[in-house]
């Protein structure tokens, strides 16, 4: 599966974006995704992720309350609703597509990567 990360940008701390990851080429609903993102200097960390059917996510604790994981199926989308945007949330995102549960918050096991979407939050 292809996967394309946008909607990125500049934004003031407080502020909200929402990125998308379009899928195309294998059976979309086939995948869980997740969102890493990488800060400059840092490894990549895990801020959230979503089950086939939507019915399940999972968010890092440094996200959670303020970032939200959905899915379209339908539109072979996954969103990532952020809000209340802090300037330590600055990285790339990257979306990715996995098929097992297991090791969910480690980028390994992840066998598709979108090309990521920079979010800078300025202060």
């Amino acid at each position: 599966v292809q996967l394309q990360a946008s909607g990125g940008g500049l934004v003031q701390a407080g502020g909200s974006l929402r990125l998308s990851c379009a899928a195309s080429g294998r059976t979309f609903s086939n995948y869980i995704i997740s969102w890493f993102r990488q800060a400059p200097g840092k490894e990549r960390e895990f801020a959230a992720a979503i089950s086939w059917n939507g019915s399940s996510t999972w968010h890092a604790d440094s996200v959670k309350g303020r970032f939200s994981i959905s899915r379209e199926n339908a539109k072979n989308t996954v969103f990532l609703e952020m809000n209340s945007l802090k300037p330590e949330d600055t990285a790339v995102y990257y979306c990715a597509a996995r098929t097992t549960i297991g090791g969910i918050a480690t980028a390994r096991g992840n066998v598709y990567w979108g090309q990521g979407t920079l979010v800078t939050v300025s202060s």
